[in-house]
This record gives C-alpha cells, sequence and structure tokens, in this order.
C-alpha cells in the first residue's frame, strides 16, 4: 500500500504510556476494521492524529476532561446544547468550563455542531437567528469529519503536520480491500462527483440532486467558502498542486455556519458560490457532494484536483469507480471529434485517450482496451494504480493519434484548427492554436512544417498546407480591432498571483514562458539585454522572412496580458540574480539562446571583414552593411543560407556559398537551398575552410580543402579532409556559419549550475530546473540551437514548473508529460477523400521577391475552404466508460459539440446514510461473491 510521507514523523507514534481511555475513545470512532477489532495502537494514525490535539494543545485537565466528555457520547450522535451542559456538569464542569471546553473541542475538529429544528426539508428557514442554546453537537467521523477539520486549521497544521499524514492515512487505511464490495454512489461513505451542472441540462430524466444549483438554493442564506482540507495537507506533505488553497471547499447549512464560527471559513452569496464553481470548471476541478446523510442532505460542495484529492483518491488508486463516480458517462460523437485534446489534457480520471479516427486496412476499426472493474471478479493489490496521479496523465493510445499533433514539438491541435478554419470560426482557430503557441503568426511563416512532413495526407497525394492555413488564420491577431487575448484562468480564489517571476531573455522561449505564466495569472518580468525584445527573431531572421510588426504585435498581446518586459537591462552586468531575489523574485527562468557565433579556429579568421553569421545578420537586422564586392559564407545550414541571402540583397557583387556536406546530407532545407539559388548565390559542396588570406590586415581571400567525409562510422560529426586538394576565392567579407555558441557573462556567478558538454547548463529533462532549485532553463541555450517551434514548446512546459516551485507544488505529481505516438501510416483504410489539390499562395503583387520586404501572399478564404477539405480527420478521443467518473469537464473545453453526458447508471444517484452504509454493501458484495464463484475471475464481457 502507498507508503505515508518520512518528512514529519509523528511524535507520538511511540509514547510509552498513552492514555488508556483516548485509546478506548479511538477505536469508537474509527472506521477501519482492524481497528474496531483489534484496538488502536500507538503506531496508528488514529492515535499519533488525535494525540497531538489532546497530549499538546489541551491542558492535561481539559483534555481529561474532553476524553470523559466524549467517552459519554456515541459518534454521529446529535446531543442538544442542555445535554451538553449535563454531560459536563457530571464531570465536574460548571457551564463556564463546560462552554470553554466545547469551543475548544469545536475549534479543533473534535465536536461538530448545527442549530437543530432551525432547518426543514427545504433548507434554512429564512430571517431566523440561532442561539447558542440551539446548537446540537456530535463526534463526527474521522473522514469526512475530524481529519478534515484538523487539515483546514492553518496554524494547527504548521504547528503539527503530521495531521496531514493522519488526514492522508484515514482516507486509505479504512477503504483499501474494501471499496470493490460498494454499489454505485458509495453507499454513504465519503463524497460523491455531481456533474458540470451545464453538462446535464439536456437530460430529461436528471434528479434535483444531480444539479449543484439545487443545492445552493436549498441552502441559500447559509453558504461558505473554507480552506480546503486536501490542498493544504498535501501541500504540507510537500504533493501540493500549487492551487491556493482558500475558498474552494463550499459548506453548506450547517457546516457553513461551523466553519465560520471556528474560523475555517466565511460566508458568501449564491452569486459567489457561483462563481467560485465556474472558475473551478475553468481549472478543470472536479465538483464533489458530501453523501453520508442520506437523501436531500449534504454539507459541502467540494472542487477537487485529481492530484491531491483524498476523496477522488479512492476510486483512482483502487481502481473502483463506484465509489465517487456519477450517474453520467461521457459519450464521444466520432464524427464531430477533431482530438484536439483538450478533452484528455483535463480528464481527471484519466478515461480519455487519444486514438484515430481512420479505420485500419479492410476497413476494420481500431479496438481500444478498458479498464477492468471488480464487477465480477477478485481484486487484490495488483490490481490498484498507485500511481494513478501520473499514469491518468497519459494522452494517447499505444495505436498512436493524429501525426500532425504527434509530430509538432508544441502538439498543438492543427486537425482541430484546420476545422475551425473550415467553417470560417476563425477567431477559434486561433484560440486552439494559442492553447501551445503564442505565436501563430511568426510560425506561419518561418516553422519548419514537422507537421506537414508527417502529414497522413501526404502518403496520397501531397500534405495539407497547414502552415500557409495557420498563418491566414493569424492575420487577424495582427490587428488590434480582431485580437485574441486568452482569458486569464487562476488556480486561486482571491486573485491572480502575487509572487514574482523573472524571466532572462525575450527570445521565443523566454516571451513564451512569460505567455503562459501570464495567463496562469502571473506578473511576469522579462529582461532583455538588446533594446528590443524577440531574441533571435528580431534580430536572427532575416525581414524578407519574417516582418518585424509581425513580431511585435504578437509581444504587444504579451504585454496586455500582464507580461512586462524589461529591455536594454543585461542580468549579470546591470543587475545580478542575487539582487533580483533581494528585490523579491522567486524563481528565474533563463532563455538567453545561443547569441554568439563560432569560428573555425583558422589562420586569418578573425581579420578585418570577417563576421559569424549570428553577428552579421544581428548587424543587418538592426542598421545596414555596405557589400560592393565578393563576399564567402562558410556553412551549410539554414543560417548560412540566411547570411548568403542578406549579402546578395546588401549589393554584394557575388555571394559564394560553402559547405561541408553534399546536397543529399547538407543541413539547409530543400525550399531555402532553391530560394538562395534563385537569389543568385552559388553553393559549392564538399569543401571545409583551411585558411584565411588578408592583405594590409583586411580579408582578400579564403582558401578551402577538400571534405571527403563528414561523419564517422558511428554517424558522429568527424570531417575528414584531403589537405592537398584546396581551392582559393577571392573575397572582401567572409561569413563563418558553422555554429552558434553560448555568451554567459557575469550571468552565473556565484551560482550552483551544473554544466556539460562545454557551456551547456544541465536541467531536469521535464522540469527544466537546474541544480539551484529557483533557476530553470530552456530553449537554445540548453539544447543548442533549434527551431523556434522547439523553443516555444519548452517556454509552455517552464511555466508549469515555475508555476509549481513558486506555489509549493510538487515539481512532477500529476504532470502531463504532452507524450504522443503518430499512428500506423501504412496500416489505414481510405473510403473516399477530397480530391482537391494543394492550395498554394500567391506572392504579393509589386513586392520584389529579391528585396528585404517579405512577398509572401496568404491564402485566400476560397483556398483556405478548399484546403481544410483536404485533411482526413485521422485522429479522435476515445472513452473508457470503466474509467469514466462523470465529472463532465470534458464537455467544458470541448469546442465542437463532440463529447456529452448521459445519464447511464441513474443508480449512482442514491443517497445513503453512512450508519447505513453496511445495509447496501452486504448485499451488493454478496451477488458480487456469487458472480466471482460462478465465473472464475474471468474478464467481463
Amino acid at each position: 500500500m502507498p507508503e505515508m510521507s518520512t518528512k514529519y514523523m509523528p511524535k507520538h507514534a511511540h509514547d510509552e504510556n498513552p492514555n488508556p481511555k483516548l485509546l478506548k475513545l479511538l477505536r469508537r470512532i474509527t472506521d477501519r476494521a482492524e481497528g474496531k477489532l483489534k484496538g488502536i495502537k500507538t503506531t496508528d494514525p488514529e492515535y499519533w492524529g488525535f494525540a497531538c490535539i489532546f497530549e499538546d494543545e489541551l491542558e492535561k485537565e481539559m483534555s481529561d476532561n474532553a476524553i470523559d466528555l466524549l467517552l459519554d457520547m456515541k459518534v454521529r450522535k446529535k446531543y442538544a446544547y442542555s445535554e451538553m451542559l449535563a454531560k459536563c456538569k457530571n464531570i465536574g464542569l460548571n457551564q463556564e468550563k463546560a462552554f470553554e471546553l466545547l469551543e475548544r473541542l469545536s475549534f479543533f475538529g473534535m465536536l461538530e455542531y448545527d442549530y437543530g429544528d432551525k432547518y426543514t426539508k427545504q433548507g434554512p428557514i429564512p430571517g431566523t437567528t440561532y442561539n447558542l442554546e440551539d446548537r446540537h453537537y456530535w463526534i463526527p467521523l474521522f473522514v469526512p469529519g475530524s481529519a478534515e477539520y484538523t487539515n483546514m486549521n492553518t496554524k494547527l497544521m504548521d504547528k503539527h503536520p503530521e495531521l496531514a499524514m493522519f488526514f492522508e492515512r484515514m482516507t486509505f487505511l479504512p477503504l483499501a480491500g474494501i471499496t470493490q464490495m460498494v454499489p454505485p454512489g458509495g453507499a454513504g461513505i465519503g463524497m460523491h462527483v455531481i456533474p458540470v451542472e451545464k453538462a446535464i441540462e439536456m437530460e430529461n430524466t436528471t434528479m434535483d440532486i444531480e444539479h449543484i444549483s439545487y443545492w445552493l438554493k436549498r441552502y441559500e442564506g447559509h453558504i461558505g467558502a473554507s480552506i480546503c482540507s486536501c490542498r493544504y495537507g498535501r501541500k504540507k506533505l510537500d504533493e501540493g498542486c500549487a492551487d491556493d488553497y482558500q475558498d474552494w471547499c463550499i459548506g453548506v447549512g450547517d457546516m457553513a455556519d461551523y466553519c465560520r464560527e471556528t474560523g475555517r471559513g466565511r460566508d458568501i452569496t449564491y452569486d459567489e458560490a457561483m462563481e467560485i464553481l465556474k472558475r473551478a470548471e475553468d481549472n478543470g476541478f472536479v465538483h464533489q457532494v458530501t453523501n453520508i446523510d442520506g437523501e436531500n442532505k449534504i454539507f459541502a460542495i467540494c472542487n477537487c484536483n485529481v492530484k491531491i484529492c483524498n476523496a477522488l483518491r479512492t476510486s483512482q488508486l483502487f481502481n473502483t469507480p463506484n465509489m465517487s463516480a456519477s450517474a453520467y458517462r461521457a459519450h464521444v460523437n466520432k464524427d464531430n471529434c477533431v482530438a484536439c485534446g483538450q478533452c484528455v489534457e483535463y480528464c481527471p480520471a484519466g478515461a480519455l485517450k487519444l486514438g484515430q479516427k481512420l479505420c485500419k486496412k479492410e476497413g476494420k476499426e481500431v479496438k481500444y482496451p478498458k479498464m477492468e472493474l471488480p464487477n465480477s471478479k477478485k481484486w487484490p493489490k495488483e490490481k490498484w494504480t498507485e500511481d494513478y496521479r501520473d499514469k491518468n496523465r497519459i494522452n494517447c493510445h499505444d495505436t498512436g493519434t493524429a501525426p500532425c499533433k504527434t509530430a509538432c514539438p508544441a502538439h498543438i491541435a492543427v486537425q482541430g484548427y484546420l476545422k475551425k478554419a473550415a467553417k470560417g470560426e476563425y477567431r477559434e482557430a486561433l484560440a486552439l492554436i494559442k492553447k501551445e503557441n503564442p505565436f501563430p503568426a511568426v510560425c506561419g511563416r518561418i516553422c519548419n512544417k514537422r507537421c506537414e512532413d508527417a502529414c497522413t495526407r501526404g502518403t496520397i497525394d501531397r500534405a495539407v498546407s497547414i502552415d500557409e492555413v495557420k498563418k491566414f488564420i493569424a492575420e487577424q491577431d495582427l490587428k488590434a480591432e480582431h485580437r485574441y487575448i486568452p482569458e486569464i484562468v487562476v488556480a486561486s480564489n482571491v486573485g491572480r498571483w502575487k509572487e514574482k517571476i523573472a524571466i532572462i531573455g525575450a527570445g521565443p522561449a523566454g516571451l513564451s514562458c512569460a505567455y503562459y505564466l501570464a495567463q496562469m495569472g502571473y506578473y511576469p518580468t522579462v529582461f532583455e539585454k538588446n533594446e528590443i525584445p524577440g531574441g533571435m527573431l528580431t534580430y536572427g531572421i532575416p525581414s524578407y522572412k519574417l516582418e518585424k510588426d509581425v513580431i511585435a504585435a504578437e509581444i504587444d498581446i504579451m504585454k496586455e496580458m500582464g507580461v512586462e518586459i524589461k529591455t536594454g537591462i543585461e542580468v549579470g552586468k546591470d543587475i545580478t540574480i542575487a539582487e533580483l531575489r533581494k528585490q523579491g523574485y522567486k524563481a528565474f527562468y533563463i532563455a538567453i539562446g545561443c547569441q554568439g557565433g563560432r569560428r573555425p579556429n583558422i589562420p586569418g579568421d578573425n581579420s578585418i571583414g570577417t563576421y559569424t553569421a549570428v553577428d552579421f545578420l544581428k548587424v543587418s537586422n538592426t542598421g545596414s552593411l555596405s557589400f560592393d564586392d565578393e563576399t564567402v559564407v562558410v556553412g551549410g545550414g539554414n543560417v548560412a543560407i540566411d547570411a548568403a541571402r542578406v549579402a546578395k540583397r546588401s549589393g554584394a557583387k557575388k555571394v559564394t556559398m560553402l559547405a561541408l556536406e553534399n546536397p543529399e546530407i547538407l543541413p539547409a532545407s530543400k525550399l531555402e537551398v532553391e530560394e538562395a539559388l534563385d537569389d543568385g548565390v552559388e553553393i559549392l559542396y564538399g569543401w571545409g575552410p583551411k585558411e584565411v588570406k588578408t592583405q594590409d590586415g583586411k580579408v582578400s581571400s579564403i582558401v578551402f580543402k577538400k571534405c571527403t567525409s563528414v561523419f564517422d562510422e558511428n554517424k558522429r560529426f568527424a570531417p575528414k579532409y584531403d589537405e592537398a586538394d584546396t581551392i582559393e576565392l577571392n573575397a572582401t567579407k567572409v561569413i563563418f556559419a558553422i555554429g552558434q555558441c553560448i555568451e554567459w557573462g557575469n550571468l552565473l556567478d556565484n551560482e550552483k549550475i551544473e554544466f556539460h558538454h562545454g557551456s551547456y547548463p544541465k536541467a531536469e529533462k521535464y522540469t527544466y530546473q537546474s541544480a539551484t532549485e529557483d533557476i530553470f532553463i530552456g530553449g537554445d541555450v540548453l539544447t543548442g540551437p533549434k527551431f523556434v517551434i522547439d523553443a516555444i514548446a519548452q517556454g509552455h512546459e517552464a511555466s508549469e514548473s515555475l508555476h509549481r516551485f513558486v506555489q509549493n507544488g510538487h515539481m512532477t505529481i500529476g504532470r502531463n508529460k504532452r507524450e504522443f505516438i503518430e499512428l500506423d501510416k501504412n496500416d489505414i483504410s481510405l473510403i473516399s477523400y477530397d480530391t482537391a489539390g494543394r492550395q498554394e499562395p500567391s506572392y504579393i503583387e509589386g513586392v520584389d521577391k529579391h528585396s528585404f520586404k517579405d512577398p509572401s501572399g496568404i491564402l485566400t478564404e476560397e483556398q483556405v475552404k478548399k484546403e481544410t477539405s483536404r485533411c482526413l480527420g485521422c485522429g479522435v478521443t476515445v472513452v473508457d466508460p470503466n474509467k469514466c467518473i462523470g465529472c463532465g469537464i470534458c464537455t467544458t473545453k470541448c469546442k465542437f459539440d463532440a463529447i456529452t453526458l448521459h445519464r447511464d447508471h441513474p443508480e449512482a444517484s442514491k443517497m445513503v446514510v453512512a450508519e447505513d452504509k453496511f445495509k447496501h454493501i452486504i448485499p451488493y458484495a454478496a451477488k458480487r461473491g456469487v458472480k466471482i464463484l460462478f465465473k472464475g475471475n474471468k474478464d467481463d464481457a
């Protein structure tokens, strides 16, 4: 079974002389079978959980009186205030002392109370005032009950963090080996999922109790918001989910009054409660209600994050959804579904995964596995999923899903935005793109199109022109009147986060991180040493490929969201990380890129007239260079192509580019090569630099030697040369495009960062956290030069890590690892498809395609309609009804009306009094036992 955290060892776990009366009391309260039958030991959580209250927080005389009083009461039996005074009198307490004891026990959660007959079946009586004499007290269960109440008392928890373990253990031990015998609805054991209300509005057979609004209206006037015990408790165990813990638990009726009067909560209105519920749905939290008091009675509506929720755990860990599932299950309309993955990402139970819509060869549909259920089979520990918080975050079935989403480093919902564009819903399409990529207009111009390389359509004729459609969609984002600014969704009920986060470097990785932090509710600050943000987008990519106003427009959106960008500030020189810490910055994301260029270490490589491509492109993007003679570019990648084309556009009479590789293995893309040749660049293959010759200190020529092989037998870069086979080219300018390097400056002075492969920093694979725990690293500075979309993807992931870190959440538990598998394109069956040819944009009329202005046009709306119709719709979401808990969160994320809830299990809405639970469990367990006997533990049909 899961082990309890060892961070806080219970102080009283090995008491040599435990109070026998306390042990007797705990045996009476516990629901754990072993404790009930054999008694409680000091090593049991019941003891060391309560001992810190009775031994440490209450004076001995009050503690003795408290235990005597509680032993004179039955668990969950209500006693009037007058009866309690009488019981206190029996142990020698006057009314003043009795009241003090009752208040103390209520404050610590050992006693609960309500105001008796001030409630009717319809709810509280309007205008009723409550007096002390109206109170009725009772001993609550451990769970739901005193364990939650102790964990909702932050001062107590800070002093006694072992109470978090007490709560965790008491939600596990009593249920281990029992949950498989529980009938649908949970039999009044704990919490029960209640669906998102708008997800069941169209169902004709719903019951009032299945609607959240019913409960809020029933208790209107007595609604409160209080601390979430699970969020605070798990935080104390270093397993927090990074949510703020305030106000997620909505108490109603008795609970609202009790929490307010014991300092655990505050009163809220019906409308305020609905706002909390809406905020919970935006964050993907599950609504649950208590179901231990029978029909027409609850005391709380919780908004649960499966990463920390002890109630949701009962069904997830034991794989027994009867414990908490609602009467509803999700169903997917395959015709409408586009495998955007939003429902999958938010599903708390891992019931949704991406699969394929296309049939396999011979028209066979893919069959997907379903989780086993304990309805008619034995259920040993091997059937549990102890790491459910991670296992439920798997996105994709092993057989794969849409190749476009899989191949994209940011895993953009390509199929989804193509479908929106096909309907003319361009703003909605843009919203889908920006879920994963805040630079759609930039990427529509310069992306290396891995989605198109993987496109299934490409196996038939030509891939869908995905990037051109994205460029068309993103055009509206460049106009202020049509600009799409994402909604800020904060996992807090008290407003946007106040913690300060610094991002160092305003390139695509840093700005993407800032964008997603802002969307989560932060006000991040980006520090950039250059005068204009954008990094290599601004300073490294020529304007004929990417106009600077495009970059600026997308950055403006980030500023509107709350991102502050401070330019002209070099961290390490103008201010240090240590100084930023003193200013209150809690975490740092270093994304400074590889802003330096490499030289080949040959004679004359630093002469006047030589440049690295990085420096050359930066100068050309910020000013101008005069070219009137011969220029030689050394290198064979896309950066070399950029440098050569810029030199040609800048007036060079002749530009020659020399690469080590032959055309078949040249790193530069074929399209880039074609465009360079069209610009008049001459490309020579199989040559490496040997010497730069000078005259009066200035470049006059460069000598090359023949490259005989580029890679060794292990495919590693290890060029070999024929030193005797050389050529010499006249040149007044030589540009080296043979690699980039990191220029750290003094940025990491006195910081404990570990390095590998020279100057590359080390960071955790999924979190990007460095050896200095508040410093995270990403983008080219971590990986070496890659593509813009790779940096964007890393920035997005880093934002999640920074959020978890500054909110003291666990860095990996429940984290979506964003791993997707491509379907087998060689095993698909296509009955019919649109035979339209691939659409290509025209050049902009009047723009010289050899100038510095971008000559590329965009698709027309008619072309977009034709091109989007070419999408084969490869992917689909698949529901496992055996895992679905019917929360309806998936329906709030789907923008295609593809997923709905249906009331498949009406029996799950039966509410049972906790004391009657065995009246329901025993008959169900008996029927299940018979099934096991006769089925021989075979799989369910």
